[in-house]
């Protein structure tokens, strides 16, 4: 490492040139003075990254906000999740290890999705690094617990198809994998990657959000359209009815069966409670895999498209680095000039040299 290199602070490493072209102060509008007004408090630098925050954080928080009533697991409120889940989901999870699985799931997921909104709030990373630290580990641990509960619950959550089952596990690969990536590289101080981790994990979670868009949508359509069908049990329709003479009634066929024979029911959003939750059930893994595959493509996009923020961590992960006595300052992380093909990377200082 040479003198020069050593000699480097971390403005030097971070300090660009100003665009020519970027707007003076007195030549922003009224509205951008207005917003920085309300984002630089917060932490934010850059006008496009509030809005985003504002949008994906708020759809997060609003998610759980919805959610907090199905703590009461087994309640008889109307705001329980034995109320509020979809028909015939509560026959699965009211007894034996499916309700230690959906209790687990519910009780660790909801406090995950509200502390996980805090690790993005730049003031509170800079300002209150210990809560940021405590929070993040406190996130990691809930998101394991979390996804324990969803692999304990997924061979009956709507329906438990092997495509349901199959998007629950990589929910729960994908999510690990990036929390334990994410937490590998702040220990080794590669702050850019921690940051590219953190980003994947939450967007990663957020995909129920949009799965369950989805999931309305295919509702919907497959009701337009008709002829879908989804199988059953005798017992299932009864205990959504609320009663097996009731069961039998619509189901004729029930009163020679056994209870978990299998009962062809037609899916229906706008028809019977069974009916309603068939068209979900068929829906389901669908929305869950779409949903997996836009929120993977789109933050890789947004990862791509902010090369400049990366390069600026990556900067301030030099600096500690550097004072930590670590081997490859800059690189002492999973970074792709270690593990790949790019060249070596090395610090900038403010004329552009290296």
């Amino acid at each position: 490492m040479s003198t020069q290199q050593k000699s480097f602070t971390s403005v030097e490493i971070l300090d660009k040139p100003r665009n020519i072209m970027s707007p003076s102060p007195q030549h922003t509008s009224t509205f951008v003075r207005a917003m920085r007004r309300v984002y630089r408090p917060l932490g934010f630098q850059k006008g496009y990254n509030f809005p985003l925050f504002i949008i994906f954080a708020g759809a997060m928080l609003g998610f759980v906000l919805a959610r907090l009533s199905y703590l009461n697991i087994g309640g008889s409120a109307s705001s329980s999740f034995a109320s509020g889940a979809s028909p015939g989901e509560w026959f699965h999870y009211h007894e034996g290890l499916y309700r230690v699985g959906i209790t687990l799931h519910l009780a660790s997921c909801l406090p995950m999705g509200f502390l996980m909104i805090w690790q993005f709030v730049p003031v509170i990373r800079h300002k209150l690094l210990i809560f940021h630290r405590i929070n993040g580990y406190l996130v990691m641990l809930l998101c394991l617990v979390s996804n324990a509960g969803a692999l304990i619950i997924a061979p009956k959550a709507f329906g438990g198809g092997l495509d349901v089952r199959s998007g629950t596990g990589m929910l729960a690969i994908l999510t690990t994998g990036a929390f334990g990536m994410a937490y590998y590289n702040i220990k080794r101080l590669q702050i850019d990657q921690h940051r590219a981790w953190m980003l994947r994990a939450m967007f990663y979670l957020g995909t129920i959000i949009t799965a369950r868009l989805v999931l309305i949508l295919s509702a919907l359509i497959t009701t337009k359209i008709g002829g879908f069908y989804q199988i059953l049990s005798c017992d299932e329709v009864a205990f959504i009815q609320g009663s097996y003479d009731t069961a039998v009634s619509l189901y004729p066929q029930c009163a020679n069966m056994t209870g978990n024979a299998p009962l062809v029911v037609s899916a229906d959003f706008n028809g019977q409670p069974e009916s309603i939750g068939a068209s979900l059930q068929i829906g389901f893994g669908m929305g869950l895999w779409i949903a997996i595959f836009l929120h993977t493509i789109g933050i890789e996009i947004y990862l791509n498209l902010t090369p400049a923020e990366a390069e600026k961590l990556r900067g301030v992960s030099y600096e500690r680095q550097l004072e930590a006595g670590f081997e490859n300052p800059g690189s002492s992380g999973l970074t792709v000039d270690r593990w790949g093909d790019a060249e070596a990377w090395k610090p900038v200082n403010r004329s552009g040299t290296t």
